[in-house]
């Protein structure tokens, strides 16, 4: 008998073919990084979230359907870092995507407690507040995530002061940096209003700001120095020597964001005035962003980046309306803080506004 020959049934198998099938199953059974089927499926899986989910995710104008799949997906999609590498570029827009969703929940609660506080119902105004806090609570640590994920994407360390810039090699590769270090300071303001439960540590405020200095503003519209300017009025002592007044840079930051076609430096604006009690500025963005809109030409491959943007603003807006009219802002009346069509009983009131 040949000793190079093992025989199976009526065919030979020769010796080579023994080794790679016992190669086979150590891999299998003792490497648990690695997975014949998984492996290859969730590097195909997330190359392909890169190059065309990604992008055309981007591109959407439904919000509220690009939360849902950033909802939906992500543990799909990071599952896959059990059996392959990370994938913390598409990781960090899903779980983006995710922390909409609970911040619009959060939002919908802030505006039940102002209702409920409208009308003096003091047991639904105290629910409506607790659920709001829990809400934020949860949309600030996804959003801690975000951050975390966006800067292992591109090997940058921020707890290092003298950080080189990462390479950013699309832009792509900007939007997704840029995008992670605007989350991070979001998560800051969402643990804030959730009374700090989120846990999201204070000193991502200084790591943002160096970072976004690695951007280039004009083309970002405005955005990484808006960052810095909510950082600035955050952490006085960041603010460099000589540099502008933090609402000066707001102000500028956001008029080029209107210029490139992706508002998210007058979202940021907002989001500061009423951070600091600037209820003038908060009054004159979102009068701006409604005014912008009648010669407005959006970014188109980062659309769902300036709705996002156009929900921050609205809600703002909303906000103030329910708290002095018991409702939100008609859309007839989007872009001012005053409800003109409110009369006597004995006028005839435009059925426009009610619907």
């Amino acid at each position: 008998m040949d000793s190079s020959r093992v025989m199976t049934g009526s065919r030979p198998l020769r010796a080579p073919g023994k080794l790679a099938i016992l190669l086979l199953f150590l891999v299998m059974g003792g490497c648990s990084s690695f997975h014949p089927i998984y492996t290859p499926t969730g590097d195909i899986l997330t190359a392909y979230s890169e190059d065309e989910a990604t992008p055309y995710v981007m591109q959407m104008s439904d919000s509220a359907l690009a939360c849902s799949m950033g909802e939906g997906l992500d543990p799909l999609v990071y599952s896959f870092s059990r059996v392959t590498g990370a994938p913390d570029k598409t990781g960090s827009l899903l779980m983006l995507l995710a922390a909409n969703c609970t911040e619009s929940k959060a939002w919908e609660a802030e505006l039940a407690y102002l209702r409920a506080d409208y009308s003096g119902d003091v047991p639904a105004a105290k629910d409506a507040r607790e659920k709001a806090k829990r809400l934020n609570a949860l949309t600030a640590k996804r959003r801690y995530v975000v951050f975390q994920r966006a800067m292992r994407a591109y090997d940058y360390d921020p707890t290092e002061s003298s950080a080189e810039c990462p390479f950013l090699y699309s832009e792509q590769d900007e939007i997704t940096f840029l995008l992670g270090l605007l989350t991070g300071m979001q998560a800051i303001v969402n643990d804030a209003n959730s009374g700090a439960r989120g846990g999201v540590p204070r000193d991502i405020a200084p790591q943002a700001e160096r970072a976004a200095q690695c951007l280039d503003n004009e083309k970002w519209g405005g955005l990484p120095n808006a960052i810095r300017a909510m950082v600035w009025l955050l952490i006085p002592d960041t603010r460099p020597d000589l540099s502008p007044d933090p609402w000066v840079v707001f102000r500028n930051s956001s008029d080029l964001g209107v210029k490139v076609g992706m508002r998210a430096s007058m979202a940021l604006e907002v989001v500061a005035a009423e951070t600091f009690g600037r209820e003038d500025v908060r009054k004159d963005v979102i009068a701006r962003f409604a005014k912008s809109d009648q010669t407005f030409k959006v970014w188109k491959e980062y659309r769902l980046v300036d709705e996002s943007a156009r929900n921050v603003i609205r809600f703002s807006s909303d906000k103030y309306w329910t708290a002095h009219y018991g409702y939100r802002t008609p859309q007839s009346r989007f872009g001012s803080l005053s409800d003109k069509t409110r009369v006597d009983s004995s006028e005839v009131m435009d059925l426009d506004d009610l619907l």
